[in-house]
């Protein structure tokens, strides 16, 4: 079992950048394919990024290809989501989540984190 944490979110204007983190405990991330989900106020939860287990595989939304990039720094067991060239649209509560298996793009994960709040002003 793996207990994610989120921080990093904030207020920041169109444009802008932030990088948001998930420090994992209880189990190593190498163990999981990692993801980074987003939920806007009314709509469903997407999968943004994520990244297979062996960290050989990663998967983006097509909004953000070019914006965003996910990695992961096994020594502090995070993974992080750099955010760059921000626009309103992407103003969301954004999540980690991870799972077994390779699979990426699915919102089948096993565990969540609670979330970090980003808003993006225009």
């Amino acid at each position: 079992q793996v207990q994610l944490v989120e921080s990093g979110g904030g207020l920041v204007q169109a444009g802008g950048s932030l990088r948001l983190s998930c420090a994992a405990s209880g189990r190593t991330i190498n163990h999981y394919t990692m993801g980074w989900f987003r939920q806007a106020p009314g709509k469903e939860r997407e999968i943004v990024s994520g990244i297979s287990w062996s960290g050989d595989g990663t998967y983006y939304k097509d909004s953000v290809k070019g914006r965003f990039t996910i990695s992961t720094d096994n020594a502090k067991n995070t993974v992080y989501l750099q955010m760059n060239s921000l626009k309103p649209e992407d103003t969301a509560v954004y999540y980690c989540a991870a799972r077994s298996g390779t699979y990426i793009a699915t919102t089948d994960y096993t565990y969540w984190g609670q979330g970090t709040q980003v808003t993006v002003s225009s």
